[in-house]
């Protein structure tokens, strides 16, 4: 998986936008974060993460059935379901699965009904 497949997947999804915060992308439904991508490293390097934010039950899903993929991002985002993607051990399905249920998470409830079964 790499930065800008996980762009393109991110913004796949129903009015998802791409904006940014703390110097690197985030993704954004209504408003509001549903994903970001870690920052560049040294001279442009490729971001080697993604985040998405998952409610702590999501989040334990993952982490029991692709451990080597997904890890609680740290502190309280963390605990709180903010679940860190390293893009190298990534599968685009298991991203995808992950950026949708983010993204139900954090769309407003007529957009994610609207789209339901989409």
């Amino acid at each position: 998986m790499t930065e800008e497949r996980f762009r393109e997947l991110a913004l796949d999804l129903p009015e998802a936008e791409e904006s940014a915060h703390m110097g690197h992308p985030d993704f954004r439904v209504g408003g509001r974060i549903f994903a970001t991508l870690g920052p560049r490293g040294e001279e442009g390097a490729r971001a080697e993460w993604g985040m998405v934010k998952l409610t702590p039950e999501q989040q334990a899903r993952l982490l029991r059935s692709e451990p080597g993929v997904f890890a609680p991002a740290s502190g309280a985002w963390g605990r709180g379901g903010a679940t860190i993607v390293r893009l190298k051990s990534a599968k685009v399905a298991s991203v995808r699965k992950a950026l949708v249920a983010a993204w139900r998470n954090t769309a407003p409830k007529r957009l994610v009904e609207r789209y339901e079964g989409k």
